[in-house]
């Protein structure tokens, strides 16, 4: 699994963008995974939190902060 953690904020407040406003579009947490699949995104459960990461290679995108997750 390769980490690719973009160094472009730009890229990362996009992404997080898309899952903040995906998150609130969504009645329920599997609800909210099932529509970032459309859009190739996954989030992976991890002991440090939760983690955004593409769903073609697995690679991690960015963290997901917590007041996201809840």
């Amino acid at each position: 699994m390769s980490i690719i953690y973009s160094q472009d904020s730009f890229a990362n407040t996009q992404v997080l963008d898309l899952v903040t406003r995906e998150r609130n579009n969504s009645l329920s947490r599997r609800e909210w995974k099932h529509r970032l699949a459309g859009y190739g995104y996954s989030i992976r459960e991890t002991d440090k939190g939760d983690i955004v990461e593409s769903l073609r290679t697995h690679a991690e995108v960015c963290m997901l902060p917590a007041n996201i997750a809840a």
